[in-house]
């Protein structure tokens, strides 16, 4: 498995080709080892989705918090997913896994399979229960634990989940 540190700032191209290689790691240590388009909620899981696209010569998507108020008003960018299509979900950091749980929501409703999810930080243990809920294989490239912190509480973080 790719080696990574708690402390890693993703800020040049072989960092994140480092990053995005870990995550499809991550996806095969769950059985994960086909996904024809990978994304997440923009800003923070865009470099994550490109780069593990460019790396798996797959598609890439973005997810808004809100359409576009203009244009073709759409929620989701990049690819167009329907029926058949399946879905590698990131994130970059995952404290109640709420914004996922949207993103998800968004991609269900196309017709597309998320087939996995994995995140570079976990903040909790929220996003993996989440998940185990729906079925859906979880996995995170780094934890609250490895991070030496405190995991996020639900009662801290129960208005930001709805």
């Amino acid at each position: 498995m790719t080696t990574l540190t708690a402390n890693m700032q993703i800020d040049s191209g072989p960092r994140l080709l480092l990053v995005c290689r870990a995550a499809i790691e991550a996806a095969a240590s769950l059985g994960v080892n086909y996904f024809s388009a990978v994304g997440g909620l923009t800003p923070g899981a865009d470099p994550l989705a490109v780069g593990i696209a460019i790396v798996t010569d797959c598609q890439w998507f973005s997810v808004r918090k809100e359409p576009k108020h203009h244009g073709l008003q759409q929620q989701i960018e990049g690819c167009r997913l329907r029926p058949g299509t399946r879905v590698l979900l990131v994130d970059d950091v995952v404290t109640t896994g709420g914004s996922l749980l949207k993103v998800y929501e968004h991609v269900i409703a196309t017709g597309a399979s998320v087939v996995g999810v994995v995140a570079l930080i976990d903040r909790g243990e929220f996003g993996r229960q989440l998940f185990a809920e729906y079925d859906v294989p979880y996995a995170a490239l780094v934890t609250y634990r490895d991070l030496r912190i405190e995991p996020a509480r639900g009662s801290e973080f129960a208005a930001s989940a709805n």
